[in-house]
């Protein structure tokens, strides 16, 4: 499960486009932070997370956000600020599931690096999806997980929503402000559809099309769809950024991103469900956690800041601030399966020890997770006030990333909880 949202220029308080996103994985796929330059390729073909594709002869920076095992990613910038976060949904178009595709991770990093502007990412992701299809498990250690995707692609100016289902898809445009979740909700609204030939499953092959045609009415699994609440979500997400016109920051597309289904004072992670953005896993019924979070302010002139925690649990974490074209992420630990020194994990144990006693351990830690945030986002905008060099920004964020690698490094009082090697 996911969540992920966008507000075009003329909606934001800076004048820039702010686009977040949550991650939703399984509770140990730790989430890493990848920066990958511009790159000329000699290489004739590129191994993605299943398949072989032909490669390009030169590929943009990117910075990523990503599941440690995956070669995709499930969000991320690129150097012509192009931005790009997708969403799991489920659908009618039966899936053989035999890795022989994309998944759309996959996609989404290939989109990345190739791209200029989202309508050409737009324009990358539907042709692989002709050719390759994503018929590609997105799970980690659940092997039978696989799913159709949705898409949420903007730039410094404009954004769309594109939802697929099997190799068809749905295009819209935002006008202003919007957010997708885990359930398709372009209907006979759509700005361009394209409809593949596909099998579909049982008994769902022999329903008509609706008309007018409407695209998630067609093809939306109503199970799926329901059991993850995604309709509550986007729901929520889009009403909080409604109230907010002229208004919209970064601080408050953070603030979405930790917001829970119930106030803070009477929730308890321990009986969480589907329908926070927040997501804290619990079971069978709400088996996903979030991650890894970005929020990201994409410039038309100057560097675009990524925001990202690198770390699960946004209510409990802090964003730190990436910029392409520096090195600060060079030489970042990346996580592995186990628990190991990278800040995701460091961190995980903080965060799952906090979960133990959510209410009272929250509070000994919040508010200085609250300053430190808060030190970062003005900072940031003080640099920004004076037209800052790359440098400068390199060595703000790297001062940024140890200071929060420093807090998570602090051991943890002596009945902490333990998180078993897997």
């Amino acid at each position: 499960m996911c969540d992920t949202l966008v507000s075009i220029p003329n909606f934001t308080a800076s004048g820039n486009l702010i686009f977040a996103k949550n991650s939703d994985r399984e509770p140990d796929e730790a989430q890493a932070l990848l920066h990958v330059p511009r790159t000329i390729h000699q290489e004739a073909y590129l191994k993605c997370t299943y398949i072989k594709i032909p490669q390009v002869k030169e590929t943009f920076g990117i910075i990523l956000s990503k599941p440690f095992h995956i070669w995709g990613a499930e969000m991320g910038v690129n150097e012509h600020g192009v931005v790009i976060g997708n969403e799991a949904v489920f659908t009618r178009v039966k899936i053989r599931k035999d890795n022989s595709g994309l998944n759309g991770m996959d996609l989404l990093r290939l989109a990345l690096e190739r791209s200029e502007n989202s309508e050409e990412a737009i324009e990358w992701i539907t042709q692989l999806l002709k050719r390759y299809g994503q018929d590609a498990c997105g799970g980690y250690k659940n092997k039978d997980f696989f799913y159709h995707n949705s898409y949420l692609l903007a730039d410094s100016k404009s954004a769309y929503i594109l939802e697929t289902a099997g190799k068809s898809w749905a295009l819209k445009k935002i006008s202003s402000i919007g957010s997708i979740s885990n359930g398709l909700q372009i209907g006979s609204d759509y700005d361009k559809v394209h409809l593949a030939e596909e099998k579909l499953n049982f008994p769902f092959q022999y329903f008509p099309k609706p008309k007018p045609f409407s695209f998630n009415r067609y093809y939306s699994d109503f199970l799926y769809t329901t059991i993850g609440r995604a309709v509550k979500r986007q729901s929520c997400s889009l009403g909080l950024m409604q109230e907010q016109e002229g208004s919209f920051s970064v601080l408050k597309a953070m603030g979405i991103l930790k917001t829970h289904d119930k106030a803070e004072a009477d929730f308890d992670p321990k009986k969480a469900n589907t329908a926070s953005l927040c997501m804290h896993a619990t079971g069978l019924t709400n088996p996903s956690t979030t991650t890894g979070s970005m929020v990201a302010e994409i410039r038309k002139d100057l560097p675009s800041t990524i925001w990202l925690t690198g770390t699960s649990m946004p209510c409990i974490s802090v964003f730190i601030p990436f910029f392409l074209g520096t090195s600060t992420l060079s030489g970042f630990t990346q996580p592995n399966a186990s628990p190991d020194d990278s800040l995701w994990w460091k961190a995980e144990k903080w965060h799952r020890w906090i979960c133990e006693d959510y209410k009272k351990r929250k509070i000994a830690i919040v508010e200085e997770l609250n300053q430190i945030q808060a030190d970062f986002l003005m900072k940031e905008k003080e640099l920004f006030s004076k037209n800052p060099e790359l440098k400068i920004l390199e060595a703000f964020s790297a001062e940024c990333l140890q200071k929060v690698d420093e807090f998570y490094s602090r051991k943890l009082p002596v009945n902490s909880v333990r998180i078993n090697r897997s």
